[in-house]
């Protein structure tokens, strides 16, 4: 409120510019950068007192959520190995049921069998497009320039390999989702890792540890929310704004974080203060347009470098068992594929299961078969072409890494691509705040109960949130919310081991409703 006063404070000697003249411009102006200069300096003493108040105990926590061990030289942490090792368990438990069900999946996703009488609030494609706005973002622009430049080409067969492995972290996660769920008198649906770990728990004789588990994953699940799901990405989108208007010196943007910040804020409130339906309507128009902008630019340029393409790919399967060349060799084209795609893709986290139990469905296997379409969609074909475009136009040359890395690659090709960039990034950030703040949404009404009241209370949080991130450079405060994000996956992928053979129930008898006829394709599809 401090900073809108000053906003209008400075406008005002504007207004007055005809009647007092030039030497009234020249004192509005000055008390114009004066007010300026006072804002900047109360955020940067504000950013300090923050992050000085937050630094010991982010640092404790980053230090123990991401303990590394070193491998081949390579440091390797060990919650990367946790999201990967689950993945391989769910894919050989569930007979490579991301392979199977493929096509099913599809056929799901087009509304084949999709009933509108059935319990929830938004059909399979808008809770799929809900959950990769969430997943989709700076994770495959920024993360895969970095897998790239530190492992090498052989980082991205790592990538696919574990974005595949991924599929069946997922499908056992959202399966869960819908299965345990709470349906409202009104219609509106509650679910997510908190109900499945206490009361799928709670049938197993585990009431105490589900309900802890379930708490536990609340906590982190709205830290995560607020932070990397929120701050970070209002943050990013607002830098890259200054990026390509001139930089911090040059650009008339920089400094304005908090206006950019409150005209964000504005736009995700007027989106979320409708619930899942609304953000789904919104995120089912946003994913494709996205995937139009960067995936149909990175298309264009594999297809005008289509006769290197064996070249593209001998580079990363070659560098994905070669033993020196890159940091670390094979073991750390590995660490950095596996690192990124867990990154990126969430997979194990339990975060998506809270948007797919929104679905409209009474097969809870079914928007199992639809989720494990996300990571496939998000690491093994976006990150993919991402890095197809890094190894095709040279970038990796430059020694750049991250979203510069990217950005310099399609740049090579298009000089107008980091506007394009610009736009995805923006994109992307907006898409997940409006995915994150459901699921921030949902932890909160768990942990404080459902109602009106409560949930306006989040939501208003929510966006206010999204100003302080535009506003300042938070660095250990957003360490402290990834942290949180894949503290999610401690509780979540235990609960995942316990309830498996619930998973292999469920799917088996969906199948065998098909199989008898009790299930069939609807008509006109």
């Amino acid at each position: 409120m401090r900073k809108l006063l000053l906003a209008l404070a400075l406008l005002l000697p504007l207004f007055a510019l005809p009647a007092f003249g030039q030497e009234a411009a020249g004192e509005a102006a000055e008390t114009a950068v004066e007010a300026q200069e006072t804002i900047e300096e109360t955020t940067r003493t504000v950013d300090m007192m923050v992050n000085d108040a937050i630094s010991p105990i982010s640092n404790a926590v980053v230090s123990v959520i991401f303990y590394s061990v070193p491998i081949a030289g390579v440091d390797f942490p060990l919650i990367v190995g946790w999201l990967v090792v689950a993945a391989t368990i769910f894919t050989v438990y569930f007979g490579f049921i991301q392979f199977r069900v493929f096509g099913h999946a599809i056929a799901l996703v087009r509304g084949d069998y999709s009933d509108p009488k059935d319990a929830g609030e938004v059909s399979h494609f808008q809770a799929l497009a809900t959950a990769l706005s969430g997943t989709v973002g700076l994770g495959n622009i920024a993360g895969v320039g970095v897998a790239i430049a530190v492992g090498g080409p052989g980082a991205t067969f790592w990538m696919i390999l574990a974005g595949l492995l991924g599929m069946a972290s997922k499908f056992t996660e959202c399966t869960l989702g819908v299965k345990y769920r709470n349906e409202l008198p009104d219609g509106r649906v509650s679910g997510g890792p908190m109900y499945y770990l206490s009361k799928g728990l709670a049938e197993r004789g585990m009431a105490g540890l589900g309900k802890f588990f379930a708490i536990f994953f609340a906590i982190c699940c709205i830290g995560g929310a607020l932070g990397g799901g929120n701050m970070f990405q209002s943050n990013q989108s607002f830098q890259q704004l200054v990026n390509i208007t001139g930089g911090n010196d040059v650009s008339p943007l920089a400094g304005f974080g908090w206006l950019f910040g409150i005209i964000m804020a504005l736009i995700v409130g007027a989106v979320i203060i409708g619930g899942i339906k609304s953000i789904a309507k919104v995120t089912e128009k946003i994913v494709p347009l996205m995937g139009v902008l960067y995936v149909g630019t990175a298309l264009v340029i594999i297809l005008m470098n289509i006769g290197s393409l064996g070249w593209a790919f001998s580079q990363i399967i070659g560098g994905a068992f070669s033993p020196e060349g890159v940091a670390g060799g094979a073991i750390g084209a590995l660490i950095q594929g596996f690192r990124r795609a867990a990154f990126s893709n969430e997979a194990g986290i339990g975060s998506a299961a809270i948007a797919h139990s929104a679905v409209r469905t009474k097969e809870p296997a079914t928007e199992g078969i639809v989720s494990l379409l996300e990571p496939f969609i998000d690491t093994v074909v976006i990150c993919t072409m991402t890095a197809l475009v890094i190894i095709f136009t040279g970038a990796l040359s430059t020694g750049l890494t991250g979203v510069e890395l990217t950005s310099a690659a399609f740049g090579a090709q298009f000089s107008f691509f980091p506007y394009l960039l610009a736009l995805a990034v923006l994109l992307f950030a907006f898409s997940t705040m409006l995915s994150w703040s459901y699921y921030g949404l949902k932890s909160w009404t768990y942990l404080f109960g459902e109602g009106k009241t409560k949930e306006n209370v989040f939501k208003i949080i929510f966006c206010v949130f999204v100003v302080i991130g535009a506003s300042m450079s938070l660095g250990p405060v957003i360490d402290f919310s990834d942290s949180m994000i894949f503290a999610m996956a401690l509780p979540n992928i235990i609960g995942l081991y316990l309830l498996m053979p619930v998973v292999k129930r469920e799917v088996n008898q969906y199948f065998a409703k098909i199989k008898s006829g009790e299930i069939r394709k609807v008509k006109g599809h």
